[in-house]
Protein backbone atom coordinates (compact mmCIF):
# COMPACT_ATOMS: atom_id res chain seq x y z
CA UNK A 1 0.00 0.00 0.00
CA UNK A 2 0.90 3.28 -1.05
CA UNK A 3 3.15 5.28 2.46
CA UNK A 4 0.75 7.81 4.42
CA UNK A 5 3.02 10.81 3.04
CA UNK A 6 2.25 9.75 -0.75
CA UNK A 7 -1.48 10.80 0.07
CA UNK A 8 -2.19 14.68 0.51
CA UNK A 9 -6.04 15.06 1.46
CA UNK A 10 -7.76 18.22 1.32
CA UNK A 11 -11.59 18.43 2.70
CA UNK A 12 -13.67 22.11 1.86
CA UNK A 13 -17.08 22.73 2.62
CA UNK A 14 -19.22 25.12 0.46
CA UNK A 15 -22.73 26.50 2.71
CA UNK A 16 -21.72 23.56 5.46
CA UNK A 17 -19.27 23.16 8.05
CA UNK A 18 -17.00 20.08 8.12
CA UNK A 19 -16.85 18.69 11.41
CA UNK A 20 -13.92 16.02 12.20
CA UNK A 21 -16.28 13.07 12.31
CA UNK A 22 -17.09 14.16 9.11
CA UNK A 23 -13.90 14.60 7.78
CA UNK A 24 -12.36 11.38 9.53
CA UNK A 25 -15.05 9.71 7.64
CA UNK A 26 -14.02 10.80 4.72
CA UNK A 27 -10.69 9.97 4.91
CA UNK A 28 -11.47 6.47 5.89
CA UNK A 29 -13.20 5.93 2.78
CA UNK A 30 -10.95 7.47 0.08
CA UNK A 31 -7.85 5.56 2.07
CA UNK A 32 -10.01 2.58 0.80
CA UNK A 33 -9.43 3.24 -2.71
CA UNK A 34 -5.63 3.31 -2.18
CA UNK A 35 -5.72 -0.46 -2.23
CA UNK A 36 -5.97 -0.09 -6.40
CA UNK A 37 -2.67 2.29 -6.31
CA UNK A 38 -0.82 -0.95 -4.14
CA UNK A 39 2.92 -0.14 -4.92
CA UNK A 40 2.68 2.96 -6.99
CA UNK A 41 5.24 5.56 -6.47
CA UNK A 42 3.02 8.38 -7.79
CA UNK A 43 1.50 10.98 -5.39
CA UNK A 44 -1.85 10.47 -4.46
CA UNK A 45 -4.06 13.92 -4.14
CA UNK A 46 -7.63 13.52 -2.80
CA UNK A 47 -9.78 16.63 -3.17
CA UNK A 48 -13.19 16.34 -1.34
CA UNK A 49 -15.32 19.51 -1.71
CA UNK A 50 -18.62 18.98 0.53
CA UNK A 51 -21.77 21.00 -0.10
CA UNK A 52 -25.52 21.45 0.76
CA UNK A 53 -27.55 23.21 -1.00
CA UNK A 54 -31.43 22.95 0.00
CA UNK A 55 -31.85 19.85 1.31
CA UNK A 56 -29.38 17.85 -0.54
CA UNK A 57 -25.96 17.04 0.71
CA UNK A 58 -23.18 16.68 -1.91
CA UNK A 59 -19.69 15.28 -2.12
CA UNK A 60 -17.00 15.45 -4.69
CA UNK A 61 -14.09 13.90 -4.75
CA UNK A 62 -11.44 13.95 -6.99
CA UNK A 63 -8.61 12.01 -6.86
CA UNK A 64 -5.29 12.71 -8.80
CA UNK A 65 -2.93 9.45 -9.38
CA UNK A 66 0.34 10.07 -11.71
CA UNK A 67 -1.76 12.19 -14.53
CA UNK A 68 -5.04 10.72 -14.03
CA UNK A 69 -8.10 12.11 -12.62
CA UNK A 70 -10.69 9.88 -11.53
CA UNK A 71 -14.05 12.06 -9.85
CA UNK A 72 -16.91 10.75 -8.11
CA UNK A 73 -20.25 12.79 -7.12
CA UNK A 74 -22.95 11.50 -4.36
CA UNK A 75 -25.66 13.36 -4.00
CA UNK A 76 -28.30 12.42 -1.12
CA UNK A 77 -30.29 14.07 1.81
CA UNK A 78 -27.33 12.50 3.87
CA UNK A 79 -23.57 13.84 3.98
CA UNK A 80 -22.10 10.52 4.96
CA UNK A 81 -24.25 8.49 2.61
CA UNK A 82 -23.34 10.84 -0.39
CA UNK A 83 -19.37 10.41 0.68
CA UNK A 84 -20.05 6.83 0.57
CA UNK A 85 -21.76 7.27 -3.21
CA UNK A 86 -19.26 9.15 -4.54
CA UNK A 87 -16.47 6.69 -2.97
CA UNK A 88 -18.18 3.86 -4.63
CA UNK A 89 -18.93 5.59 -8.21
CA UNK A 90 -14.68 5.91 -8.07
CA UNK A 91 -14.47 2.78 -7.28
CA UNK A 92 -16.84 1.06 -9.94
CA UNK A 93 -14.63 3.23 -12.33
CA UNK A 94 -11.12 2.41 -11.16
CA UNK A 95 -12.54 -1.46 -11.48
CA UNK A 96 -14.03 -1.41 -15.15
CA UNK A 97 -10.51 0.30 -16.47
CA UNK A 98 -7.93 -1.44 -14.38
CA UNK A 99 -5.80 -2.82 -16.84
CA UNK A 100 -5.72 0.47 -18.53
CA UNK A 101 -4.83 2.14 -15.51
CA UNK A 102 -2.34 0.14 -14.37
CA UNK A 103 -0.68 0.63 -18.36
CA UNK A 104 -1.22 4.24 -17.73
CA UNK A 105 0.44 4.76 -14.73
CA UNK A 106 3.44 2.32 -15.68
CA UNK A 107 5.04 4.39 -18.56
CA UNK A 108 7.17 6.88 -17.87
CA UNK A 109 5.79 10.16 -15.77
CA UNK A 110 4.51 12.93 -17.39
CA UNK A 111 3.95 16.96 -16.20
CA UNK A 112 1.06 16.96 -14.15
CA UNK A 113 -2.66 16.54 -15.28
CA UNK A 114 -5.34 18.79 -16.29
CA UNK A 115 -5.55 21.22 -12.80
CA UNK A 116 -8.87 22.93 -13.08
CA UNK A 117 -9.46 26.79 -11.87
CA UNK A 118 -13.25 28.13 -11.18
CA UNK A 119 -13.76 31.16 -13.06
CA UNK A 120 -13.95 34.02 -10.44
CA UNK A 121 -17.27 34.98 -10.46
CA UNK A 122 -18.18 37.56 -13.01
CA UNK A 123 -19.22 41.10 -12.37
CA UNK A 124 -23.02 42.20 -12.30
CA UNK A 125 -24.14 42.26 -15.79
CA UNK A 126 -27.27 43.35 -17.20
CA UNK A 127 -29.99 40.91 -17.63
CA UNK A 128 -30.42 39.35 -21.15
CA UNK A 129 -31.97 37.09 -23.07
CA UNK A 130 -28.60 36.44 -24.47
CA UNK A 131 -26.82 33.07 -23.14
CA UNK A 132 -23.38 33.82 -21.37
CA UNK A 133 -20.65 32.38 -20.02
CA UNK A 134 -20.72 31.05 -16.43
CA UNK A 135 -17.93 28.92 -15.94
CA UNK A 136 -14.41 29.35 -17.66
CA UNK A 137 -11.90 26.31 -17.14
CA UNK A 138 -7.54 25.98 -17.30
CA UNK A 139 -6.27 23.34 -17.40
CA UNK A 140 -2.42 21.95 -18.81
CA UNK A 141 -2.87 19.75 -22.35
CA UNK A 142 -0.86 17.51 -22.26
CA UNK A 143 0.10 14.74 -25.18
CA UNK A 144 -2.07 11.49 -25.23
CA UNK A 145 -3.32 8.95 -27.36
CA UNK A 146 -6.73 8.67 -28.47
CA UNK A 147 -7.15 5.69 -26.53
CA UNK A 148 -5.52 7.66 -23.31
CA UNK A 149 -7.69 10.26 -24.00
CA UNK A 150 -10.99 8.06 -24.09
CA UNK A 151 -10.25 6.76 -20.74
CA UNK A 152 -9.28 10.26 -19.16
CA UNK A 153 -13.00 11.05 -20.29
CA UNK A 154 -14.41 8.11 -19.23
CA UNK A 155 -12.80 8.37 -15.63
CA UNK A 156 -14.11 12.19 -15.29
CA UNK A 157 -17.38 11.22 -15.93
CA UNK A 158 -17.49 13.95 -18.96
CA UNK A 159 -19.10 14.04 -22.05
CA UNK A 160 -16.11 15.93 -23.82
CA UNK A 161 -12.37 15.90 -23.77
CA UNK A 162 -9.59 18.34 -24.80
CA UNK A 163 -6.23 17.58 -25.23
CA UNK A 164 -2.98 17.11 -27.26
CA UNK A 165 -2.96 14.31 -29.91
CA UNK A 166 0.72 12.70 -29.42
CA UNK A 167 0.56 11.31 -32.69
CA UNK A 168 -0.05 14.76 -34.64
CA UNK A 169 1.12 17.18 -31.54
CA UNK A 170 -2.37 19.11 -32.24
CA UNK A 171 -5.02 20.28 -30.05
CA UNK A 172 -8.18 17.45 -30.42
CA UNK A 173 -11.46 17.07 -29.05
CA UNK A 174 -12.96 14.17 -28.15
CA UNK A 175 -16.65 13.69 -27.69
CA UNK A 176 -19.42 11.10 -26.70
CA UNK A 177 -22.27 10.72 -29.47
CA UNK A 178 -26.10 9.94 -28.38
CA UNK A 179 -25.26 6.64 -30.41
CA UNK A 180 -22.66 5.72 -27.08
CA UNK A 181 -20.00 5.70 -29.50
CA UNK A 182 -16.85 8.69 -29.44
CA UNK A 183 -16.26 11.24 -32.02
CA UNK A 184 -13.46 13.21 -32.76
CA UNK A 185 -12.84 16.32 -33.67
CA UNK A 186 -9.16 17.53 -35.11
CA UNK A 187 -7.71 20.88 -36.78
CA UNK A 188 -7.64 21.50 -40.14
CA UNK A 189 -5.50 24.33 -41.69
Amino acid sequence: MPEAETLQFTVAGKNLQVTPALREHAERKVKKLLKFFDGDRHAIMADLVLSCQRDRQQAEITLRVGGLIVRGVGNTDDMYVSIDQAVDRIERQIRKFKTRIQQRLQERPRPAAAAEEPASSPEAQEESDQPRVVRVKRFAIKPMTVDEAVLQMELLGHDFFVFTNAATDEVNVLYRRQAGDYGLIEPEF
